[in-house]
């Protein structure tokens, strides 16, 4: 690994989980939301991770192939995908977007967002964010300690 490799990885976790927590303020923001551009209620949105494969330049003996072959390189997000789970149906016949025809009738298609699921989601990004934060922390700490020891010796 060289010199900013763990920079590198944490920063990958810090972009990917602030686009986390952006998608999910917007599904908590859009959580009554029965109308939309494209037609219908909100459908609620969900970020995919996938690893970053990076394939170091070098060969080192002492570090394990399984390293060498890209895991714990960091985080990227591959797509945001909308979950095709079911509608909330709430009976409200005087709401403009409620059913006028068939079995349904009176009833409005709420949103498929569950802001408890979505705050819960959130503090779990936020805690993510948090800890990349403290790896970059503690890097720089041992990079600092690293210089000192180099003017102490020289």
């Amino acid at each position: 690994m060289g010199m900013f490799d763990g920079f590198n990885i944490a920063a990958s976790g810090l972009t990917a989980q602030r686009l986390r927590m952006d998608v999910i303020s917007n599904n908590i923001a859009n959580a009554t939301t029965t109308r939309t551009p494209e037609g219908g209620a909100y459908r609620r949105r969900r970020i995919i991770f996938a690893p970053v494969n990076v394939r170091p330049n070098y060969k080192s003996p002492l570090v394990p192939e399984r390293i060498e072959s890209g895991l714990g390189r960091g985080v990227r997000v591959i797509k945001i995908e909308n979950d095709e789970s079911p509608f909330r149906l709430v009976y409200d016949p005087s709401h403009p977007d409620a059913i006028q025809i068939g079995p349904k009738q009176g009833y409005v298609e709420m949103p498929n967002v569950n802001v408890v699921t979505e705050m819960t989601d959130l503090i779990s990004a936020s805690r993510s964010y948090e800890a990349n934060i403290t790896m970059i922390n503690s890097e720089r700490t041992m990079f600092n300690r690293a210089l000192e020891l180099g003017r102490i010796s020289g």
